[in-house]
C-alpha cells in the first residue's frame, strides 16, 4: 500500500505539468530544483513532495492527465 497524497500537493503538481510538459523528467533532484524555479513553495518539505509526485507521474507516464 501507498501513502495517500493530500489533494493540494496533487493540484499543485498536475497544473505544473500542463503547463510545462516536457520540462520535468525522471530525475527526483532535477524536478526539485524545477520546481523551486517555477513555484513560490517557500516551505522544503511541500516542494519535495510536489516533486516527487511529479517524478511519480513522469515515470508512470502520466496516466491522470
Amino acid at each position: 500500500m501507498g501513502t495517500v497524497k493530500p489533494t493540494y500537493i496533487k493540484v499543485i503538481a498536475m497544473e505544473l505539468l500542463k503547463r510545462y510538459p516536457e520540462t520535468f523528467t525522471s530525475n527526483f533532484d532535477e524536478n526539485k530544483k524545477l520546481v523551486s524555479q517555477l513555484t513560490t513553495i517557500k516551505s522544503k518539505t511541500i516542494r519535495n513532495r510536489v516533486a516527487g509526485y511529479i517524478t511519480r507521474k513522469v515515470n508512470k507516464g502520466m496516466k491522470g492527465l
